[in-house]
């Protein structure tokens, strides 16, 4: 599975960004789609993810700011992010698990300048 990421960029502090990913491949029975984020010196941390069915899980940092959705027939998902914050600076990976094996995008850059 390869998985295809877009979308991010340099956004003003209260901006927004929509991140969208892409999987492609051998593609056999892809259960959770979503992001995880790493800024620098830190840990990667998970940001949303979004099952098939189309239940979601969120950080605390992002609730009512974030969106994730996803579209099966595309094996697309996407992450709507608002009222972005200088602290949301990170690269952005998106990821998927498929078979119970994960995959990993190759992550796009977010910054958000104050």
């Amino acid at each position: 599975v390869q998985l295809q990421a877009s979308g991010g960029g340099l956004v003003q502090a209260g901006g927004s960004l929509r991140l969208s990913c892409a999987a492609s491949g051998s593609i056999f029975s892809i259960n959770y789609m979503g992001w995880y984020r790493q800024a620098p010196g830190k840990q990667r941390e998970l940001v949303a993810r979004i099952a098939t069915g189309g239940s979601t899980n969120y950080a605390g940092f992002v609730k009512g700011r974030f969106t994730i959705s996803r579209d099966n027939a595309k094996n697309t998902v996407y992450l709507q992010m608002n009222s972005l914050k200088p602290e949301d600076t990170a690269v952005y990976y998106c990821y998927t698990i498929d078979l119970g094996r994960t995959f990993w995008g190759k992550g796009t850059q977010v910054t958000v300048s104050s």
